[in-house]
């Protein structure tokens, strides 16, 4: 019985963490070879740690909260365990309402809850040159959904390249490889830790 016991549970046990990369233009590569996108590179960093994981590229250039919202429930498959939650550049950029992005990424942190989905947010700021008032509406929300819904957060996806030509493509928005390669350093503890939640969830 205890052999037939550990036969059955074994390939649920030995099942990767489904993770995915939920977010625009800087989670598909624009600008990229498919190689160089930020999904491709932190699934192979996370894996050279000794971490059996798959990571989707769920990225779509241009995507605002709104738009992400939209094609959230067919974007991310059942059997997800994690999603890693990148969208608001495109809104900050247009100069829409910090409210819009706000109600919209609390629909889909809520709809991922709901699906027993462990969520790692990441952040992102506002340009400078829409004001001090405009930054510090924007910027504020990642902190509150974070605090709201007991997530992970990563406080700012361009954190360490921002503004850096070194590492950015000629349009100084989106990174080169070696920007990715940072992106990637410098979140793996936050990944870990979601990762963490998953395995502790799966073992309760």
């Amino acid at each position: 019985m205890c052999a037939i016991g550990a036969a059955l549970v074994a390939p649920s046990a030995a099942e990767p963490v489904r993770i995915v990369a939920f977010g625009d233009s800087l989670i598909a590569g624009l600008g990229l070879e498919a190689k160089d996108a930020f999904p491709v590179k932190l699934e192979a960093a996370l894996k050279a740690k000794g971490y059996d994981v798959r990571i989707a590229n769920a990225g779509v250039s241009g995507d605002t909260t709104t738009a992400g919202l939209a094609r959230l429930d067919w974007s991310i498959p059942q059997g997800t365990h994690a999603v890693i939650l990148e969208l608001g550049a495109n809104d900050a950029l247009r100069g829409i309402s910090p409210a819009v992005p706000r109600l919209a990424l609390d629909a889909m942190i809520r709809r991922l809850k709901e699906r027993h989905i462990e969520v790692l947010l990441v952040g992102m700021r506002a340009p400078p040159n829409l004001g001090s008032e405009y930054a510090a509406a924007f910027d504020r929300i990642y902190p509150d959904l974070a605090k709201t819904h007991d997530l992970i957060l990563y406080p700012f996806f361009l954190d360490g390249i921002a503004g850096d030509s070194r590492f950015n493509q000629r349009d100084g928005l989106h990174p080169n490889p070696a920007g990715v390669d940072i992106i990637v350093e410098h979140i793996l503890p936050p990944v870990e830790k979601l990762i963490s939640r998953v395995e502790t969830k799966r073992k309760n």
